[in-house]
């Protein structure tokens, strides 16, 4: 295990950095004081899952069929 004041972290941190890589334990104190622990970051990634809303929803069969003609004229009309 490394500690480290927060001066030389500054100084060395790409090599404190490296050594947190490689597994070392990283401690950087204050006044002798340790308050923060170099760790590698590991994001969970969970995958998405679908069907939450399954059975609160009603999707009509014709839910993509065209627009009537009158609808898409509101929106293809130029205003003058």
């Amino acid at each position: 295990m490394t500690v480290v004041n927060i001066h030389d972290a500054k100084t060395h941190f790409s090599k404190l950095i490296n050594d947190t890589l490689a597994g070392k334990s990283v401690i950087i104190a204050k006044a002798g004081v340790p308050v923060v622990k170099l760790t590698i970051y590991s994001e969970k990634i969970t995958p998405r899952q679908g069907g939450q809303l399954k059975g609160l929803i009603n999707i009509r069969k014709d839910f993509d069929a065209p627009l009537p003609k009158d609808v898409l004229k509101t929106f293809y009309e130029e205003d003058n």
